[in-house]
């Protein structure tokens, strides 16, 4: 069987990191297995659904990796829902309710006083047709539900092992309100079964939904509607550092913010797609890589936990093994394209591309030196070689050294402040040749340059 599996997100908002990793691993379990990656915008609610937010999440898995094989509008398949209610509604699956939410709550709240499970009673099912036509005239609207089974429908979770759920402790789903307009699972499982939707993969507070889903493709199937059902997978979902429910500012943080803030794709791709799993958290080698070592057996159980911390370590890594041929175009249009040499010497310091200016900043200067030793700068700039070259470094450390005295860091450590104005940075045997003679000079005697 070839995979196929499909990301469907509503353009109603920005990608966040919780959907993104639902993209992620359908992304990986299908280009691991060679199959098909399918992107379907959940545009039926036309009201809320804007075209920056389609084109936002195109840009967003564009920017990540994560192409797609074929791309869908539900917005264009209203005859599709409709061809299918119809055959639902005709044999009797899908029925009308003219109950108001005021009177669902009101039974509700009684059926839980009785110490009774609060699900829909099926009292439509009981109305005339002269019922419904006084309904009607009153001007009330039906919604319409799926009347379920009631029994234990079961399946093989590719994530979760067995799984088992009873819809008879479910209330039938309301699949079409009152305006007409369908909710998600009727065109969802339309859509699975047209465009022959192998596995659906999805965050494990779907559980109890794909038992009344699992009935609807049946349904749909038994009028002839294509088949047969789909696989799942129900991952575990992301909670905070802390283990507990993910917060509000980091559950919400979008992939264009995260883009803004300097990571890295791959970093980003790196920890959502093996956070979790039983992989060592390292950055990979690509996405494409991702995928060929993705398997649900290497997914746990527990939550998985999204610590930032974690990505901004991979965030550095993915940089401290960028290629200057990867690099030169970005470094490029920040202005900071010093050459290959400069890119190797500093890259093993960055936290995020960016920083890359800082660094060509105190090649170019101007640069303020500290200098708490005014002795000490002056028996350095005594010491400075006239020919600089990749030897200067240890040369004029050695130098300085037996001219001062000084030693270790307090030997090393002036001459970085004096020479970079900072107390960390890239190693200065690369740094220093590159900075050249005469802004050395000008910064050991105090001067900005």
């Amino acid at each position: 069987m070839s995979v196929k599996v499909r990301f469907a997100p509503s353009p109603t908002g920005k990608l966040h990191v919780g959907n993104v990793r639902t993209a992620l691993v359908n992304w990986m379990f299908a280009k691991g297995q060679g199959g098909k990656f399918v992107l379907r915008i959940d545009d039926t609610d036309l009201a809320r659904s804007t075209p920056e937010f389609e084109q936002g999440i195109e840009d967003d898995l564009t920017w990540l990796g994560l192409l797609w094989d074929e791309r869908h509008n539900q917005s264009k398949r209203f005859d599709r829902y409709e061809e299918a209610a119809a055959r639902l509604k005709a044999s009797g699956r899908l029925y009308p309710c003219y109950d108001t939410s005021e009177e669902l709550d009101r039974r509700r709240k009684v059926q839980l006083s009785r110490g009774l499970p609060p699900i829909y009673d099926r009292a439509a099912l009981e109305l005339t047709e002269a019922e419904k036509a006084a309904y009607e005239a009153e001007g009330r609207r039906p919604h319409w539900r799926f009347r379920l089974d009631g029994r234990r429908v079961a399946w093989e979770d590719l994530a979760r092992g067995h799984a088992e759920v009873d819809t008879a402790s479910m209330s039938d789903p309301v699949l079409i309100r009152e305006d007409g307009l369908f909710l998600y699972t009727l065109p969802s499982v339309v859509d699975d079964l047209d465009m022959a939707i192998t596995h659906v993969i999805r965050g494990e507070d779907h559980v109890t939904n794909t038992g009344a889903q699992i009935e609807i493709f049946e349904a749909l199937i038994s009028e002839g509607w294509g088949g047969p059902v789909p696989e799942f997978a129900h991952m575990p979902l992301l909670v905070g550092a802390d283990g507990q429910a993910l917060s509000k500012r980091l559950g919400s943080l979008s992939v264009s913010e995260m883009r803004d803030q300097g990571y890295e794709p791959i970093a980003i791709t790196s920890h959502l797609g093996r956070i979790g799993t039983s992989d060592p958290l390292e950055v990979g080698e690509s996405v494409e890589a991702l995928g060929a070592s993705f398997a649900f057996a290497k997914m746990g159980r527990s939550p998985a936990r999204y610590d930032t911390a974690d990505l901004d370590r991979l965030n550095a890594q993915a940089l401290h093994v960028m290629d200057y041929k990867t690099a030169q175009p970005r470094l490029a249009a920040l202005d900071a394209d010093l050459g290959e040499a400069f890119w190797n010497g500093v890259r093993g310091n960055l936290q995020k591309f960016a920083d890359v200016v800082e660094m060509a900043a105190i090649v170019r200067g101007p640069v303020a030196p500290v200098i708490e030793d005014p002795a000490f700068a002056a028996a350095a700039l005594a010491a400075l070689p006239e020919t600089i070259d990749e030897t200067l470094w240890p040369v004029w450390t050695a130098a300085v050294k037996e001219a001062t005295g000084a030693k270790g860091k307090a030997l090393f450590m002036p001459l970085r402040m004096m020479i970079t104005g900072q107390a960390h940075g890239p190693d200065m045997a690369t740094l220093a040749p590159m900075i050249g003679r005469e802004r050395i000079v000008k910064r050991l005697k105090g001067e900005t340059a």
